[in-house]
């Protein structure tokens, strides 16, 4: 249906597939999601009900924590990585941390407590700027980065090497430490927009900078992508990075995060979905973001795609009028299409219709429909005028105020 009523520009002449398969998806909600200045960190119960959405909607990884922040961040942690272990959550756990053995070592404790390895993310800052304002020579780098590496693989855990800044660092320096990091046994390196400083170019140019330093060592090392979104691009930049060759993306879900956040990973499984690239089922995607939402205090902004209130709500005549039609043919997935460039159902939402000064008597008419309520031209008629006489939509309660009114007026 949809390739016969729907023609799709994003098609043509496209140069190939936007990723090939076999790539992964990475959360970091509760790590790099919580540094966010305006959240709260959840309670266990919470972050426990999070991992468990996380899982359900195919995100391969998740970032569980800075199990060595302190006492509660290490129980946490521990706690989620059980939870995995014994629940057989097919969800993988990761950890962050510096460059630093202390900061590996609750990891590995972690890891050993659990039953089950962690793989382990040691960042450090490798742009020009960074090496300034820490007074860090490249080769203090390339020693601390060698050391913690070397630590982590001795306990028999797998390494993301991270690179901090990456966006922003020079060339020489990052060929000298990736083959480092890989010649100490890091299996994945990971490259971080971590000011939103890059375009879909610079995404294109350091992934195929790196595929090339990676090819040159002769090892099988994949590459991750962790991007930020200070200047909007999160998201297509993620997408691009997938299009170049990255074999996991990171994102949080909402996009929160340090300053205006990640890449939003719901919307990323989004239009992976929606490319074809993927088959997950995403009817609870809805249900995660809500979740996170109200376990970290950050409220849903109301035009947010898809699972912002307003994402499929109507009070316009001609929209609404196109969906109702659409649901008199007895064809529910042309009425999720006929005005919605997202199909809500696919995503566990439905079309919405409201009332409003711009709606016509069919938005009145699927409103009473919808509830059962039996009405006449009078009772329409009575609530457009209210409609039109206000400067916003009607909420449920106004309306049915104009319902209770007609009907005593009218003896009903």
């Amino acid at each position: 249906m949809a390739e016969e009523l729907i023609y799709d520009w994003n098609e043509v002449k496209r140069r190939g597939p936007v990723a090939r398969r076999g790539f992964q998806l990475h959360d970091e909600t509760l790590r790099d999601g919580i540094q966010n200045p305006s959240v709260v960190d959840p309670g266990i119960g919470d972050k426990l009900e999070i991992l468990h959405l996380l899982d359900e909607v195919g995100v391969d990884t998740t970032d569980v924590g800075l199990p060595g922040a302190g006492a509660r961040a290490f129980e946490d942690v521990l706690t989620l990585c059980k939870e995995i272990a014994e629940q057989k959550l097919n969800i993988q756990p990761t950890c962050a941390g510096r460059t630093l053995v202390n900061d590996i070592a609750p990891m590995v404790e972690v890891s050993q407590k659990a039953g089950i390895p962690v793989e382990v993310m040691t960042f450090i800052g490798s742009s020009p700027i960074r090496q300034l304002a820490e007074d860090w020579s490249p080769n203090l780098i390339i020693e601390r980065s060698i050391a913690a590496i070397d630590f982590a693989v001795k306990e028999g855990l797998p390494v993301t090497f991270v690179t901090e800044d990456t966006t922003r660092s020079r060339p020489d320096l990052l060929t000298d430490l990736f083959r480092a990091a890989i010649d100490h046994g890091a299996t994945r390196l990971c490259l971080c927009d971590t000011v939103g400083h890059v375009t879909p170019d610079g995404v294109r140019n350091l992934l195929e900078f790196t595929k090339n330093v990676v090819e040159g060592t002769g090892a099988d090392v994949k590459i991750d992508w962790h991007g930020h979104n200070d200047r909007g691009l999160a998201l297509v930049n993620s997408i691009f990075a997938l299009e170049h060759g990255a074999d996991r993306v990171h994102g949080c879900i909402l996009g929160i995060g340090e300053r205006v956040g990640n890449a939003p990973l719901d919307l990323i499984l989004i239009n992976l979905k929606l490319l074809g690239l993927i088959d997950t089922d995403l009817s609870k995607l809805s249900a995660l973001a809500n979740k996170v939402s109200a376990a970290t205090r950050f409220p849903i902004p109301i035009n947010y795609p898809v699972v912002g209130d307003d994402a499929f709500r109507t009070a316009t005549g001609v929209h609404a009028a196109a969906i109702i039609k659409a649901k008199s043919k007895g064809d529910d997935d042309l009425a999720d299409r006929v005005y919605s460039g997202v199909p809500a159902a696919m995503f566990g939402r439905d079309q919405e219709i409201c009332i409003g000064p711009m709606s016509g008597a069919s938005n009145v008419n699927y409103w009473l429909d919808q509830r059962d309520i039996t009405g006449d031209d009078a009772l329409v008629a009575a609530i457009l005028k209210v409609a039109k006489q206000s400067d916003h939509n009607l909420s449920d309660q106004e309306v049915r105020a104009v319902i209770d009114r007609h009907h005593r007026n009218n003896g009903g």
